[in-house]
């Protein structure tokens, strides 16, 4: 049961690196890519229960933490132009 779903977990890794190559913009890319981190936290987390090594979980924890950072990160990049940037709720300074 637990081979199955890494099968297809890798299945599904595989068909969202296709859709991370040939995306039609950035955003379908970033997508494509935070859903192969999403998969990598499971895989982690089933290979962890089928080797019976509880320590997986916390990589995957670590990794999934991560993951939503890097995401954040990049759509802030594309948004405002520069992760140093503010944003436009400061006022400017003399």
């Amino acid at each position: 049961m637990f081979a199955a779903a890494t099968l297809l977990l890798l299945v599904t890794v595989s068909l969202t690196l296709v859709r991370a190559v040939i995306g039609p913009s950035v955003f379908d890319r970033l997508l494509a890519t935070n859903t192969i981190g999403t998969c990598t936290v499971l895989l982690l987390a089933v290979i962890g229960f089928l080797t019976e090594r509880p320590e997986f979980l916390d990589l995957a924890l670590v990794y999934g933490l991560l993951n939503v950072i890097g995401t954040v990160a990049v759509l802030k990049f594309f948004r405002q132009g520069s992760l140093g940037d503010p944003g436009s709720d400061e006022k400017a300074r003399p």
